[in-house]
């Protein structure tokens, strides 16, 4: 029998990718790099830790040469600047409902002062278990973070429904939980 949700944040929660995309962008051109759209959409969901490597050599720049810390300070200044903090329509009404037969759980690659900011201020006291980027050191697409929210919520992994739109999110789940879209 399914006990447990897992959801996205990004994307599924909340329309959030366009704020983190030009976040990341302001934050490589501070920093001498430039960037595109689908380069940071390319490693949706991995933590900076992951990800930023990525980017930065996408840049044709080498990762040994920055600051991961520096980096991610702009980006979560100017992700918290431009944010307009907004939930799908009908998305708390939704969840208040599943709450009532499941536990809730999020994964984001998105870090912890983001995260939990946004659902915090959106969807107080709904999420049984949050896992982000800054909670494991392999982000997805692997299933690292998805494993540690099933052990969050002590279900099973045969009790879990993974809601992930992005494609990678989808095939960490797919090897390692049995119920997933």
């Amino acid at each position: 029998m399914l006990k447990a949700l897992i959801f996205d944040m990004d994307g599924v929660l909340v329309d959030s990718m366009p704020f983190h995309a030009a976040a990341w962008k302001k934050a490589f051109l501070d920093m001498g790099m430039k960037i595109q759209d689908e380069d940071i959409y390319a490693i949706e969901g991995s933590n900076p830790r992951n990800g930023l490597p990525l980017l930065i050599r996408k840049a044709r720049k080498e990762p040994d040469d920055f600051d991961f810390e520096t980096i991610t300070t702009i980006y979560r200044q100017e992700f918290k600047r431009i944010f307009e903090l907004k939930a799908f329509d009908g998305m708390k009404e939704c969840l208040e409902l599943l709450k009532s037969r499941y536990l809730l759980s999020v994964v984001s690659g998105s870090d912890h002062f983001i995260v939990h900011g946004i659902l915090d201020q959106l969807f107080p006291g709904i999420f049984d278990a949050v896992v982000t980027g800054d909670d494991v050191l392999n982000s997805k697409p692997h299933p690292d973070p998805f494993l540690k929210a099933v052990e969050l919520l002590n279900v099973g992994k045969k009790r879990v429904y993974c809601d992930r739109k992005c494609h990678s999110g989808c095939r960490s789940c797919k090897k390692k939980l049995t119920f997933t879209a």
